[in-house]
């Protein structure tokens, strides 16, 4: 059964940083594409950053390049997500999610991703 589970969330000061993991079981990571989504209170779900089957391409929104950075480790059949330089709004919810191995390669969307975690909360507060 295909398990995702994040952790890694929680209050941070502004400027500061944190790494969300997604622990996968059921399956192995690396045949699929996985993004990182977020949710505020009250806003849609929007696609932060996501990165293709092994190692492949990766993608970030606008508002948090040169601060987030996706990463995965098949080893422990885990994605990160090293988020730096927190921002207030960058409050929100976090999800993963992966995209099925028999769907050709997609944009960023939470439309286009098939299994998702349960999420966890990011605050950004001072």
């Amino acid at each position: 059964q295909l398990q995702l589970v994040e952790s890694g969330g929680g209050l941070v000061q502004p400027g500061g940083s944190l790494r969300l993991s997604c622990a996968a079981s059921g399956f192995s990571l690396d045949y699929y594409a996985i993004g990182w989504f977020r949710q505020a209170p009250g806003k849609e779900r929007e696609g932060v950053s996501c990165m293709g089957n092994s190692g492949g391409p990766t993608t970030y929104a606008d508002s948090v390049k040169g601060r987030f950075t996706i990463s995965r480790d098949n080893a422990k059949n885990t994605v990160y997500l090293q988020m730096n330089n927190l921002k207030p709004e960058d409050t929100a919810i976090y999800y993963c999610a992966v995209v099925s191995p028999l769907k050709l390669p997609g944009a960023c969307v939470p439309g286009y991703h098939d299994s998702w975690g349960q999420g966890t909360q990011v605050t950004v507060s001072s």
